[in-house]
C-alpha cells in the first residue's frame, strides 16, 4: 500500500499549500539528522526523506491532484527537485528556499541583478533638514542595441525546447534522483538568438554612467542606508533589477556636534556675564538665536534650548541644542580691571561659602 503522504505530515485530505509548508517546516526541524542521536542516524535519514517526498508531492498541483484522486503519482516525486541540497540549505536556516523550490519547479528561474551600494557624503546642515543631490553611478545597464536581448531574431532553444531547464540524473546516498538546472545553451532563458549583438557581444548588458536625483531625508546620521529599488544592476535577458543603497556619510562640522537627535557648541563668556548674568546671541543650524546666561553661571555649565536640534528619521521627534559656556579668564588686565578684582577680593564671601566649600571636601 502506497504511503500516506497526508498522514506523514500529519494532515488530512485537501490540506492547503500554506498547511503542508508549516507541517513540513515543523517535522524538517525535528527529523533532520544533524539533529539525530547517534544510534538513530539512519532512522532519521529514512523519516526525513519520506516527509520531503510528501511535501514535493502535495506541493506540486498536479502530482496533488494525480495523488488526491488516483492515491499515487507517476514518476518520481523529486522530479526536479535536488534532494541532496535539502541538509545544506537546513543548516543555514533557508526553509522557506527549500519550500520555494518545491513550489517553483518547472518554471524558469528568475535571476535578480545585483545591489549595488553608493557612500554619499553630506554636511551636518543637509542631514538635520533634508537635501536633494545629483549622483552618478557607473553600472551595468540593458544594452540600447539589442534592447537587453543579446542579438537579434529570438527562437526557441532547440536543447532545453522553450523551458530553460534541463533535467540531469544525479546519484545520492538514497539512489538516483533527477535535477533540473538552467539550460546552459540559452543561460536558462528558453530562447536563443540568431545574430549575437556586436555591443554587448551577447552578454546584453553593457557598463554605463547614469545620473540619479537622490532625496535625502532630514534626521539621516552616519551609517544610514537609503534604498532606491531597481537602480541596481539588471538581471541579464530582461529579469529582475536589483537595487541600489545610498550609504550616508555626515562629514564633521566646524562649530557644532551631534549625539543622535542633540546638538552641542561651546560658546564663550565673560567673567561679568557668567557672574551678573546676560542675554547672547549664539549661532544655531538655521540662524543666531537668544540664550539667557543665569547670574552666577559655572565655567562648562551645559544650557539647554529646546527644539534647536535636529528632527528625528522616524518618530515625529526634534532634538535639543546644548550650549557649554566656558567663561574666558583675560590674560592682560588694565590697572582700573586690576584694582576692581582687588575691591572684589576685599569683599566677605556669601554666607555658606566655606560650608559649601567643605562640604565638596568632605
Amino acid at each position: 500500500m502506497a504511503e500516506d503522504y497526508y498522514a506523514l505530515l500529519g494532515l488530512e485530505k485537501g490540506a492547503t499549500k500554506e498547511q503542508i509548508k508549516k507541517a513540513y517546516k515543523k517535522l524538517a526541524m525535528k527529523f533532520h539528522p544533524d539533529r539525530a542521536p547517534e544510534d538513530k542516524k539512519k532512522e532519521y535519514e529514512e523519516k526525513f526523506k519520506e516527509i520531503s517526498q510528501a511535501a514535493a508531492v502535495l506541493s506540486d498541483d498536479k502530482k496533488k491532484q494525480q495523488y488526491d484522486q488516483f492515491g499515487t503519482t507517476d514518476g518520481n516525486a523529486f522530479e526536479g527537485f535536488d534532494f541532496s541540497d535539502i541538509f545544506s540549505q537546513f543548516r543555514g536556516g533557508g526553509f522557506d528556499d527549500i519550500f520555494d523550490n518545491l513550489f517553483s519547479r518547472g518554471r524558469r528561474r528568475v535571476r535578480r541583478g545585483s545591489d549595488l551600494v553608493y557612500d554619499l557624503e553630506i554636511s551636518l546642515e543637509e542631514a538635520a533638514f533634508g537635501v536633494e543631490k545629483e549622483i552618478t553611478v557607473n553600472k551595468l545597464a540593458r544594452c540600447d542595441t539589442c534592447e537587453g536581448i543579446g542579438g537579434t531574431d529570438l527562437t526557441t532553444c532547440d536543447t532545453c525546447r522553450g523551458s530553460g531547464q534541463v533535467r540531469r540524473t544525479q546519484r545520492t546516498p538514497f539512489g538516483l534522483f533527477q535535477q533540473t538546472v538552467p539550460c546552459e545553451r540559452c543561460s536558462g532563458r528558453g530562447e536563443k538568438v540568431t545574430e549575437t549583438c556586436k555591443t554587448c557581444d551577447g552578454e546584453a548588458l553593457v557598463r554605463k554612467k547614469k545620473k540619479l536625483e537622490v532625496n535625502i531625508p532630514a534626521g539621516v546620521d552616519t551609517g544610514n542606508r537609503l534604498r532606491i529599488a531597481g537602480e541596481g544592476e539588471p538581471g541579464q535577458f530582461a529579469d529582475l533589477d536589483g537595487d541600489l543603497y545610498i550609504r550616508v556619510h555626515v562629514t564633521a562640522h566646524k562649530f557644532f556636534k551631534r549625539q543622535h537627535e542633540d546638538i552641542y557648541v561651546d560658546v564663550p563668556i565673560s567673567f561679568s556675564q557668567a557672574a551678573l548674568g546676560d542675554s547672547i546671541d549664539v549661532p544655531t543650524l538655521t540662524r543666531e538665536a537668544t540664550l539667557k546666561i543665569p547670574a552666577g553661571t559655572q565655567s562648562g555649565t551645559l544650557l539647554r534650548m529646546k527644539n534647536k536640534g535636529i528632527a528625528s528619521l522616524n518618530n515625529h521627534y526634534t532634538g535639543d541644542q546644548y550650549v557649554k559656556v566656558e567663561v574666558q579668564i583675560p590674560k592682560k588686565l588694565s590697572k582700573k580691571q586690576v584694582e576692581l578684582i582687588k575691591k572684589l577680593g576685599e569683599e566677605k564671601p556669601a554666607k555658606g561659602f566655606f560650608e559649601s566649600v567643605f562640604g565638596l571636601i568632605h
